[in-house]
């Protein structure tokens, strides 16, 4: 019986601590967030697109910014990593 005891005090030992990790973690990442990367001013995407070409929308799709282009040659959209401001891919419709 006695060591019934003693595990039952363990346990809510145990579960007093556990619970008091996840309250103190969880209160750290609320008062500190991470921020998500954002493209600055001063960083510049070169798509390489024919004459002709333009925007007609830019909407965020992931952790990728999805810029759908037209003219200049069939309808696409171009997927922008804005972490390095760089085209991750494409999608074009076949004419």
């Amino acid at each position: 019986m006695r060591a019934v005891k003693i595990a039952a005090a363990a346990m809510a030992v145990l579960i007093v601590l556990g619970t008091t990790v996840l309250i103190v973690a969880l209160f750290k990442r609320a008062s500190n967030p991470v921020a998500p990367a954002v493209m600055t001013a001063s960083a510049v995407a070169v798509m390489d697109e024919p004459a002709g070409t333009g925007i007609i929308g830019i909407a965020a799709a992931g952790d990728r910014l999805a810029v759908q282009l037209h003219g200049g040659g069939p309808d696409r959209v171009v997927f922008v990593d804005p972490r390095t401001a760089t085209v991750a891919g494409r999608i074009s419709l076949a004419r």
